[in-house]
């Protein structure tokens, strides 16, 4: 048994990981340290993003909610964190109605209103969308990056046969074992990029609706002088209470 454990040991040291790159040289060495960045750079946009992300979808929620019991817009805009997304579409949306009796020319101040907020709203999409051009073009090159590694641990493997003549396992393990490993590597690194990268789409897109719904809204809202003014869910009263039991 002890036997085996330290054959095991002695195998594992010898085709191990790092054996694997010093076999490979400087090209295997590049390849892997390129995929550990890419790796890292993946997990870091997708951390920042979900919590910038959850954060928006918090103020969509209650902040929306507590804007529409406020008694008027500049009140409601106070409702929001300063410098968030709902925040900004509030604000916004009172410059144009303020820049709107600035203009020379007449132009209809609903058509001017929805232009108005219909810019704000990309331009909170495009911020939210940064970094995922990254995700998705990680996960589908990091694979080939992987692939690259793996074509040069088999074309390292041949070499040895052609020049050894020996086709032995101990003679070509390391560049097998380097080519394998890359391979693998690059499935660890394009796996959970692909991932997050859809999962962030979709509640980009949740975003965006809740968003539209809600500049709707506040169009309505504004260029109705207040007459128009959506339904807000009130709080669910709390239960009666139960008259006691005769003994």
């Amino acid at each position: 048994m002890t036997t085996a454990t330290e054959a095991a040991a002695v195998a594992q040291k010898q085709f191990g990981l790092m054996q694997a790159l010093e076999e490979g040289g400087a090209v295997s060495w590049a390849i892997f340290i390129t995929m550990v960045i890419m790796s890292a750079v993946s997990w870091y946009i997708m951390f920042t993003k979900l919590i910038e992300q959850g954060k928006v979808l918090k103020q969509s929620g209650e902040g929306v909610q507590k804007f529409w019991a406020s008694t008027n817009v500049k009140d409601g805009a106070n409702k929001f964190e300063k410098n968030s997304a709902f925040r900004q579409l509030v604000d916004d949306a009172l410059l144009a109605e303020e820049q709107h009796g600035k203009l020379i020319d007449a132009q209809d101040q609903h058509e001017w209103m929805h232009s108005s907020m219909q810019r704000s709203q990309d331009a909170i999409n495009a911020k939210l969308g940064t970094g995922l051009a990254f995700l998705a073009t990680v996960g589908s090159t990091s694979p080939f990056v992987g692939l690259l590694g793996t074509v040069i641990g088999i074309y390292r493997a041949l070499i040895k046969i052609g020049a050894s003549g020996d086709a032995s396992i101990d003679k070509v393990a390391g560049p097998v074992g380097e080519a394998l490993i890359m391979t693998a590597i690059g499935l660890v690194v394009a796996v959970p990029a692909v991932m997050g990268y859809n999962w962030l789409q979709r509640r980009n897109k949740l975003i965006a609706e809740r968003m539209s719904t809600f500049c709707s809204d506040l169009h309505g809202y504004m260029m109705s002088n207040g007459a128009v003014r959506p339904a807000v869910k009130a709080a669910a009263p709390a239960a009666a209470a139960k008259p006691a039991a005769k003994a």
